[in-house]
């Protein structure tokens, strides 16, 4: 598929962006039911997956609804052009529609092997990695990354135009860079600067949450889409209401859905470790959660956290 043909098969301009621990198949499947256009997956190691490890394979579960026009890319990091190069092959990555790299992660055991938002830090290996994926996947990609690595080295337009230059089709800007983590506020005007500096479609990413957040981001700075990561945990429906869908959401059946398809991939006594954070974000800021919270943390057992969850509902 030709990158522009990508772009305009996307059925609207939301991103699902990827949270390390959340964005998994059953919440993927989830996002693409409430018409998120792009849901990427979370962060896997191109290098776990050359050394054929079992848990970064797991990672790419695969489960969408059967009438979904939602697209899927698969968020690879590494500093390795070399095994980008052999696992984009593979057949488990050519099954999404579309490769994502990630160059923005700024955990430390991340960065500090020369992957993430250190690689805004090396520009012609981030090149090379690029040109590897593109050159051997015969998938669209996409690059996220950061404003900059520290306030006194921002340069996102200038790698903006090196993915360009590279061969990816579109990016994801978020406007903090790595020394601010999370914290403090995003930077919408450096997006916007990226913006005005390519050619190719951005996804502005950082402090978008609501509706009025996406229109005045996109307004703010020309951005051709939005990627949401926190603002959508534990609420997938946020993308129905983004979107103009008209949805009946019922958490508890989502909540069902989320486990049944975490089961069909992982183990149970997996699957009930994996959950309880995704419960806690499910049930955030509803009135007296507080000690149903506490049971299902103490929980082993699948069958323990669904008895309690249907105690909650009903």
């Amino acid at each position: 598929m030709k990158t522009n043909d990508f772009i305009n098969s996307l059925c609207n301009n939301l991103m699902q962006a990827p949270l390390a621990g959340y964005t998994d198949v059953g919440f993927r499947y989830l996002c693409a039911k409430y018409n998120c256009g792009l849901i990427v997956s979370e962060m896997v190691s191109a290098m776990s997956l050359k050394q054929k490890n079992k848990v970064a394979f797991d990672m790419l579960g695969m489960e969408l609804p059967q009438d979904t026009k939602s697209k899927v890319a698969v968020q690879l990091f590494g500093h390795d052009p070399n095994v980008f190069a052999e696992v984009v092959k593979y057949d488990e990555i050519q099954n999404f529609d579309a490769i994502d790299i990630n160059m923005g992660c700024p955990v430390p055991k991340v960065t500090r092997n020369g992957e993430g938002s250190a690689l805004m830090l090396d520009p012609k290996k981030a090149s090379a990695i690029i040109e590897a994926c593109v050159k051997n996947s015969g998938k669209p990609v996409s690059v996220k990354f950061r404003k900059g690595y520290t306030d006194n080295n921002v340069n996102a337009v200038e790698f903006a135009k090196m993915c360009q230059d590279s061969g990816a089709c579109m990016i994801t800007v978020h406007g903090r860079t790595k020394e601010q983590m999370y914290s403090g506020v995003a930077d919408w005007d450096i997006i916007g600067q990226v913006v005005n500096a390519v050619d190719i479609p951005v996804y502005a990413n950082g402090d978008v949450k609501t509706k009025e957040d996406v229109d005045k981001v996109l307004e703010q700075t020309g951005a051709f889409g939005v990627a949401i990561g926190r603002g959508s945990g534990g609420k997938p429906w946020l993308f129905a209401e983004l979107s103009g869908q008209q949805a009946d959401v019922n958490p508890f059946d989502d909540i069902k859905i989320h486990y049944q398809l975490m089961l069909k991939h992982l183990p149970s006594n997996v699957v009930a470790g994996e959950m309880k954070k995704h419960i806690g974000a499910y049930l955030k800021g509803k009135r007296g959660v507080k000690p149903l919270l506490n049971e299902v943390f103490k929980t082993r057992t699948v069958d323990e956290q669904l008895a309690l969850l249907e105690k909650y509902f009903m």
